[in-house]
């Protein structure tokens, strides 16, 4: 039995007042100029409909407020002080952001995404990066979408799925390319064109390493990144030669407890040329936790069946450690994409069209970087968390506006003793220089 009355009030309420701090970012950017500065957006050609500016912001806001699929965006659309923070007469129904997606072709995608991650990249201080490419499955349900294919699926098998293809820059933590493909398409498939897609688009910035898994050890990749002296640590695959070279070798060097390393030259029957590789080996009874593959080889063999074995080629010329060291920091583009796919939909904004979808993808990779830029140099923590963590602490914030002495004044629902945190991270924000020319 509750014993207190209810009443109503006119005044409009968000419980995203914290969204405020990446609206001061976005303006601080220029994120708009920015949008409405590109030609090759697709414009409405309706004079009651939204310009492009509002549809982008408001899409990557309803990301940012935990929408992973086009019917959650309908959240922010009915948070009319969410609208008024941004400064959107109206924010868009979920039906205007699949009917502008529409609008995207291949050549569309190519120059809108050559634009915004351009923009970053050109104008961020920071060079000599580190490039992790890597692929996913974003499985599909239905026979409406294009490209959806069967393909190679661990967790669903059989079902159809795409083969996105995506760089990220480990350094600083955000996305340099994605390309959406078919779900039958191999991990390398058309990767050659990707990799100077990306490049292009980090015209301005020197890649001095890139790390590949098993599923681009071949040698006409090898081959392009030797051409263009760019070094590279690629994981091999378990082909029978390899592993019979590991079986054969005596030379192990103890690094640590059940861990020893060694290297040699290798070539391949296809391959022009020797090249190095670095051999790890983890004894499982040591390491319980030890990553790798078994000599499939030698099932039975005790030697062998004790370890996990790993293998990677390489053009460096640091020692083997220092190699195996670098590649271990690879598995940060893991979890890139599960944070990608757990809190920017990744995997679930899905169109009938092809480059619809691929079109909305991109936007997700550009609320990424920009949640990326944020933690960077606003929040400025040590550990950086995932937006689902910041999502409750930082951004859902009660508020409402209220007239002030004539000014309109956004009011915090807080209690006393977060204040001084909201005001603090309000005059970093406020103050703080991005790493940007144009900021």
């Amino acid at each position: 039995m509750i014993d207190f009355p209810v009443s109503f009030t006119s005044k409009e309420i968000t419980t995203w007042g914290g969204i405020a701090f990446l609206k001061q970012m976005m303006d601080k950017i220029r994120f708009s100029e920015l949008v409405s500065g590109c030609e090759h957006l697709p414009v409405s050609g309706s004079n009651r409909g939204y310009a492009p500016e509002v549809i982008l912001e408001s899409f990557i806001t309803s990301i940012w407020c935990g929408a992973n699929r086009f019917m959650h965006t309908e959240l922010t659309r009915l948070d009319p002080a969410l609208a008024r923070i941004f400064g959107w007469k109206n924010a868009p129904a979920q039906d205007v952001f699949k009917r502008y997606f529409s609008k995207f072709d291949q050549v569309t995608n190519l120059e809108v995404s050559q634009y915004f991650y351009s923009w970053i990249f050109d104008n961020f201080h920071f060079d000599h990066f580190t490039l992790d490419i890597d692929s996913s499955i974003l499985t599909r349900y239905g026979d409406s979408t294009e490209g959806a294919k069967r393909g190679y699926n661990p967790t669903k098998k059989g079902r159809k799925s795409h083969h996105p293809l995506i760089a990220f820059v480990s350094d600083v933590n955000l996305v340099a390319n994605m390309w959406l493909r078919s779900g039958d398409t191999s991990s390398a498939n058309n990767f050659l064109s990707f990799l100077e897609d990306t490049l292009q688009k980090l015209k301005s910035k020197t890649v001095g390493l890139i790390r590949l898994d098993s599923g681009f050890f071949q040698s006409d990749i090898m081959d392009y990144l030797e051409q263009r002296n760019t070094d590279f640590i690629i994981a091999a695959k378990f082909t029978h030669p390899i592993q019979r070279l590991i079986a054969d070798n005596k030379a192990w060097i103890q690094l640590d407890e059940g861990i020893e390393i060694c290297e040699q030259n290798y070539q391949s029957e296809s391959w022009e040329k020797e090249r190095r590789l670095i051999i790890v080996r983890q004894k499982i009874k040591e390491r319980p936790n030890a990553t790798g593959k078994m000599l499939s080889l030698f099932p039975e063999e005790e030697a062998y069946r004790n370890y996990r074995y790993s293998a990677y080629v390489t053009s460096l010329k640091l020692s083997a450690a220092e190699v195996w060291r670098l590649y271990r920091g690879r598995a940060n583009a893991e979890n890139y994409i599960k944070e990608l796919k757990y809190d920017f939909g990744f995997d679930s904004f899905n169109l009938k069209g092809f480059y619809a979808t691929e079109a909305a993808l991109t936007f997700a990779m550009i609320a990424y970087n920009l949640m990326s830029l944020f933690k960077q140099f606003v929040l400025q923590e040590k550990t950086q968390k995932r937006l689902s963590t910041l999502r409750f602490r930082t951004f859902a914030i009660g508020a409402y506006f209220e007239k002030v002495n004539e000014q309109i004044v956004l009011k915090i629902a807080l209690i006393k003793k977060r204040r001084k945190w909201f005001t603090s991270l309000w005059n970093q924000s406020q103050n703080f220089e991005f790493p940007f020319s144009n900021a």
